[in-house]
């Protein structure tokens, strides 16, 4: 599944293409996708211009001049800049026109979502499916101590791992599977930890890890484990970075201890257990 760093790539692949321009046209080629897609956009949004395109967590925000487009990568999604004149392929779901380019959406398994926020229904922050996240890791909110701080109270009187605590997206978002277990490995934190037992300096170095950890897979490009590409094609290549994800009895790269391999909320999990002692 596409997480913050692969919604992050994406953003930064499609902004400078389409931004200040205006959609021409809106195609639905197969409207099945989470929700059904907003039948009005093919009439609402043509001579609208694109002003820019923001993200929040997992949703990316495409500011119109009436309203925002909200589009989630669901499972498989993926979504590129093409020449318009590109032929369509199989299980593309819907494009929108700027002129000679296209943007489009790629679902094979339909998991992704177009939505439409109006202005009558005001901030953005607003709308349902924002509301409940947790901060952005790179935002001032979650920057220095503010993030220690944000994840010491979020955390406070939890039974729950600190690898579940961190998955559900309410004190940060963006940590998805992956990226949680790199950000605990480099924290030096077990992922069995209850997340209510975090010391003040575990959770300031769990804050820094996040960002580290998040800023290094955008820089590779986000991670390709089945179906993630860029808007222009192109795999991400973390994984081949990773310290211990994906590396189960291989030597730890610190201290040469076999990585070990477990199962929570039936997703795997991969730590040292010398590096990460419980």
């Amino acid at each position: 599944m596409p997480e913050l760093p692969e919604v992050e790539v994406t953003r930064l692949g499609i902004q400078p293409h389409l931004e200040g321009r205006k959609v021409s046209a809106v195609q639905v080629i197969d409207g099945r996708l989470r929700w059904p897609f907003p039948a009005h956009l093919t009439k609402t949004l043509p001579g609208q211009k694109l002003k820019t395109i923001e993200r929040r967590g997992k949703y990316l925000l495409l500011e119109m001049e009436t309203g925002y487009l909200l589009l989630h990568l669901g499972m498989t999604g993926t979504l590129r800049v093409l020449p318009s004149s590109e032929p369509l392929k199989t299980h593309d779901r819907v494009t929108f026109e700027f002129g000679k380019l296209s943007l489009r959406l790629h679902d094979p398994r339909k998991f992704g979502a177009v939505l439409w926020h109006p202005q009558a229904k005001g901030s953005i922050e607003n709308n349902v499916l924002l509301q409940k996240l947790g901060v952005e890791p790179f935002s001032a909110e979650f920057s220095g101590e503010n993030g220690a701080a944000v994840l010491y109270q979020h955390s406070r009187g939890r039974t729950i791992a600190v690898k579940q605590f961190l998955l559900a997206g309410q004190a940060v978002v963006g940590v998805g599977n992956i990226y949680c277990s790199e950000s605990l490995f480099e924290a030096g934190i077990h992922p069995a930890k209850a997340a209510g037992r975090l010391t003040r300096p575990q959770c300031s170095r769990l804050a820094a890890a996040v960002r580290l950890i998040l800023q290094r897979a955008i820089a590779a490009g986000g991670s390709s484990l089945k179906d993630f590409v860029n808007s222009d094609g192109d795999p991400g290549h973390f994984m081949v970075q990773t310290k211990v994800y994906d590396r189960k009895d291989l030597p730890c790269k610190i201290c040469k201890t076999p990585i070990k391999q477990i199962v929570q909320g039936q997703r795997s999990t991969y730590f040292c257990p010398q590096c990460q002692k419980r």
